[in-house]
């Protein structure tokens, strides 16, 4: 055999001595199930690699009803969204699958004719992240009988994997209220107060960050006003005349800001350059999303680190099970900025 022709399954058989359904098992992930040793299945695996095999994917639809894709749906590729990607691929690719990613900008019809259009491919299973209408893709996928798990957004229909975002709003918020103080107290005055900007309260995670900085906000103060709550889009254009507006409106920064993601915290950073250094400096800022670059800001910001990896690979524990509707949640991790007063 010409060595530029395509291997076959036989081919990487007869190299590793052994039979064609053990190495299917082995480059399918059955191995275990088939009782057939780690070593053999990571030898016949290393193989196939070395040697350039790739399984014919429709070939194998046809023949099992699978199709050996795995595909996730997200909003868009921020960071966030983009750690998450690099990790269910990678999870994937461990099971000796591919995986397809697709970005469906928070749009419910093109999730539901995306979700449509991977039945036709028979799809072995979809992860949904920060969907837009999860009931609907649950119903979708039950008539196609599709395994499918959410992640970043619950599913009263299917198992789900989220962001404790309640708790930690709370703890972010602590931090934020801890800050002011050290630049000159906590009010109830319109700029001696902390507002949230950012994200879509229809969402559950953005209803949750918001009842969590209420419910801190309250205990420190006991006063929330509903002005000091903008949650309306996640739209980075948006943010930016958002912070510009509320800034003409009080005459100023506020005291804190509590920004909700870090596409909408990119957009407040649009307007924040064009401040003066000494208007930041009277301002304490959080973010709910880790931005790794935030470190190198004039000014410091408290943020909560989403723990990406371990929700990818609960998501994947939870497909293994029964397919119930259950949630499970996530503790985030927060990153503490250093306190810098410069004001006396």
């Amino acid at each position: 055999m010409s060595e530029n022709q395509k291997k076959t399954i036989y081919d990487i058989a007869q190299r590793a001595g052994a039979s064609a359904s053990t190495v299917s098992a082995a480059l399918n992930g059955t191995w275990k199930k088939r009782r057939i040793s780690e070593a053999t299945a990571q030898r016949i695996i290393e193989i196939a690699r070395d040697h350039g095999y790739s399984a014919n994917l429709q070939a194998r639809a046809l023949r099992t009803s699978r199709s050996g894709l795995v595909a996730l749906l997200l909003p868009e590729y921020n960071r966030f969204f983009s750690q998450i990607a690099q990790t269910f691929s990678r999870e994937v690719r461990a099971r000796n699958l591919c995986p397809v990613i697709i970005a469906t900008e928070r749009d419910p019809e093109e999730e539901r004719s995306t979700v449509a259009d991977l039945t036709s491919w028979a799809i072995d299973a979809l992860f949904f992240v920060g969907t837009v209408a999860p009931e609907d893709l649950s119903r979708q996928c039950e008539a196609a009988r599709i395994p499918h798990v959410f992640v970043d957004q619950p599913c009263a229909r299917a198992p789900s994997v989220v962001t404790d975002n309640r708790t930690g709003a709370q703890v972010l918020t602590r931090e934020i209220l801890a800050s002011m103080t050290a630049l000159g107290g906590v009010g109830t005055g319109p700029r001696e107060t902390v507002y949230f900007i950012g994200g879509d309260r229809r969402l559950p995670s953005t209803a949750n960050r918001v009842e969590g900085f209420s419910e801190a906000l309250y205990s420190h103060v006991g006063r929330v006003a509903p002005s000091q709550i903008i949650a309306e889009t996640y739209d980075i254009d948006a943010a930016t005349e958002t912070i510009a507006a509320l800034y003409a409106r009080l005459g100023g920064l506020p005291r804190g800001l509590f920004i909700n993601s870090d596409s909408v915290f990119e957009g407040v950073l649009r307007f924040l350059a064009t401040l003066p250094e000494h208007e930041l400096d009277a301002c304490a800022f959080g973010c709910f999303d880790y931005e790794p670059l935030g470190q190198l800001l004039r000014f410091p910001v408290h943020m909560m680190r989403q723990r990406h990896k371990m929700l990818v690979r609960r998501a994947f524990a939870l497909l293994g099970e029964d397919g119930k509707p259950v949630i499970e949640q996530v503790q985030p991790e927060l990153y503490r900025a250093p306190v810098r007063n410069r004001l006396t």
